[in-house]
């Protein structure tokens, strides 16, 4: 007995004399348990990966010099909903208030270069010059390493030509006398948009020099967290230029060439530094040639590209320039990804590829469009909300305000910008619009065109002050439908910018939302939704319909609004957004938003240009007002045969 014990203690399993049966019985057990054991390790760790993203995982991964991101809210619709209701500074997809606060940095010295006027700048041009899936964030290394990657793939011998870009312009940028009206009258309203330009970039450079927005009452800055600082710097460039403010156009640029931090280790609104800042100094390039702009978008648009790593190419909302990683908006609907963010990059990304002579940021919004193109649309229409992990539509929201509004403004303009080659976004952007009008086109009792919004086939009859872009966008786009519905377009364009004129009462500055229901008629029955922040979206449908119909209206109504910011948003220290459009005893807001100055004050003076002042024929505006070249490629592959014809 005590040999049999030491036998089966001992002894190995290939020796004489041991049971067959009694030793294949242990091996089973030992195997079901090996395997028990390793599907429960799986399991737990294969867990981390499917889990929300939360803080608290994220930590787990980060090293412990990366900041920490900040997750915001629960994900749920009222969230989205509080969302439409904040200011661009303090919302998304335009922008957020950051939780953690303000940080304060030195700014490097500036010493001031002599002023260029344009004059001399055409001179010296003239020779050439998600909660669906976690996904593990990489160290700096390998982002960096990744962006090396980036930085080769798809890059072509051949570099940008300042110089033929120029030559296969229709017009010169600013027309032949800087755009300036023969009419006195129009002339004297431009010269008062450019003042109150002047006005509220003195203030800003007073009191919030290198901060993201001015705030006015307070006289300080504010930096929030798009993206590091300085927006209304980078955001005014392009408006000091074309207005002919060009001392302070230098002193912009040089911030820029100085100050300008690229390597902010925090979240940012992928959207955001998008259209302010990839678009803010694409178009002070394209405008001036100044090398400086280049160089900064280059080395910026690399910083995005890790956000697109995702299933499906889809990119996530907010990404850490510094480390690369990104994830999706908090409040987002199950970790999703937001229609009018990732449908807002084509413009900015097919220039980066033009500047850098770079494929990879085209392809990264062709996939977009490749992923969109697959998958079912409701009755024809683009919910807001799209899961980066899936593919697959999260909730049948739809607006052609907040959460979808700049996607249906980048089909159009990426088709015009193509030189009217791109006959998918041409494609697409028809058929959303044939979808739009029989679904969410609506007529008042009295007599009003409006775009409701529409939820799992439920209209809502409410209108956003964002979606007051869409007169002018149908209006550009009226000349490219079927013949037989072009002047239908037109008529719809007025029309809906004529509704939003309507909201504009008593104060002649118009609410964040107005309703058609419970006997309303463009107004905004909710409390806290009677508020303005400088926005410019009906502004700029006058500015489009002016230049596409010549009407007189249109002018008229934007000095309306002209004289409104005046009474009621301009203070001792710039301009400030009023909290209730129905009161003629303002409260003000104390937020010069950034948008004022790139887009408002822009459009206005526009509005009282002459038409060869960027003209649309060369000129595309992104949805922050920054003017992007016409890419005419058959002209720039015959300059190129040319050169080289030349040469030989």
């Amino acid at each position: 007995s005590y040999k049999k014990k030491k036998v089966h203690l001992f002894v190995s399993p290939g020796l004489p004399g041991v049971s067959a049966s009694g030793m294949g019985l242990r091996l089973s057990q030992k195997f079901m348990f090996l395997l028990f054991l390793s599907g429960l390790v799986t399991l737990c760790f294969g867990a981390l990966f499917f889990l929300p993203d939360s803080v608290r995982l994220k930590r787990i991964f980060l090293s412990k010099t990366e900041t920490q991101p900040v997750t915001v809210g629960s994900g749920s619709e009222n969230d989205a909903r509080e969302h439409l209701k904040k200011p661009r500074d303090q919302e998304h997809p335009r922008g957020m208030t950051s939780a953690k606060g303000e940080t304060s940095t030195k700014l490097k010295t500036l010493t001031r270069k002599p002023s260029v006027s344009h004059e001399a700048t055409e001179e010296r041009l003239a020779g050439g010059k998600a909660q669906e899936d976690f996904t593990l964030p990489r160290s700096k290394a390998e982002s960096a390493s990744e962006r090396a990657t980036a930085s080769d793939r798809g890059a072509t011998s051949d570099t940008f030509s300042y110089a033929k870009f120029k030559g296969c312009l229709l017009k010169p940028p600013l027309g032949r006398d800087n755009g300036k009206p023969s009419d006195p009258r129009t002339d004297e309203r431009r010269e008062k948009v450019k003042e109150m330009m002047k006005f509220a970039w003195d203030n800003y450079k007073r009191y919030a020099w290198g901060k993201n927005e001015l705030r006015p009452v307070t006289r300080n800055g504010h930096i929030g967290n798009m993206f590091g600082k300085g927006a209304s710097i980078i955001d005014s460039l392009d408006t000091l230029y074309i207005m002919g403010l060009m001392e302070e156009y230098n002193d912009a640029k040089e911030w820029v060439q100085n100050s300008l931090d690229l390597n902010s280790n925090g979240e940012a609104s992928l959207f955001e530094v998008n259209i302010r800042y990839v678009g803010g100094l694409l178009s002070a390039y394209y405008l001036t040639g100044e090398e400086v702009f280049k160089s900064k978008v280059l080395e910026l648009g690399e910083k995005l590209l890790p956000a697109f790593n995702t299933p499906t190419g889809i990119p996530r909302g907010v990404i850490n320039l510094g480390s690369g990683t990104s994830w999706s908006w908090g409040w987002a609907s199950a970790g999703s990804s937001i229609l009018a963010e990732f449908g807002t990059l084509h413009l900015e990304f097919v220039h980066l590829t033009e500047l850098s002579r770079n494929s990879i940021y085209t392809e990264k919004v062709m996939n977009i469009r490749k992923v969109l193109n697959k998958i079912e649309k409701p009755h024809g229409l683009y919910p807001n909300f799209l899961s980066p992990v899936s593919g697959n539509w999260v909730q049948h929201h739809v607006s052609i305000g907040g959460l979808g509004d700049s996607f249906y403004e980048y089909l159009i303009k990426s088709y015009l910008m193509s030189d009217k080659t791109d006959d998918d976004a041409k494609k697409m952007y028809y058929g959303a619009l044939e979808a739009i009008e029989a679904n969410l086109v609506q007529k008042s009792p009295g007599g009003l065109t409006y775009m409701a919004e529409w939820r799992g086939g439920i209209l809502d009859h409410k209108m956003g002050h964002l979606a007051c872009f869409s007169g002018g966008m149908i209006g550009i786009g009226a000349d490219d439908g079927a013949p037989e519905k072009r002047q239908h377009y037109l008529d719809l364009a007025a029309e809906i910018t004529h509704t939003c004129h309507e909201s504009y009462t008593p104060t002649k500055l118009g609410p964040e939302a107005f309703r058609f229901d419970g006997g309303g008629e463009a107004t905004a029955t909710r409390l806290n939704d009677r508020y303005y922040i400088l926005r410019p979206e009906v502004i700029e449908s006058y500015m489009y319909m002016w230049r596409l119909t010549h009407d007189p209206k249109y002018r008229e109504w934007g000095w309306e609004a002209v004289e409104a910011l005046e009474q009621h948003c301009r203070v001792e220290s710039g301009f400030s957004g009023i909290r209730d459009v129905y009161t003629m005893t303002v409260s003000h807001d104390n937020m010069q938003q950034s948008f004022f100055l790139s887009e408002t004050l822009k459009y206005l003076y526009l509005l009282f240009s002459d038409d060869d002042l960027l003209p649309l024929e060369d000129w595309v505006f992104n949805t922050e007002a920054h003017p992007l070249p016409v890419v005419r490629k058959s002209c720039l592959q015959d300059k190129a045969t040319q050169d080289k014809t030349v040469s030989k």
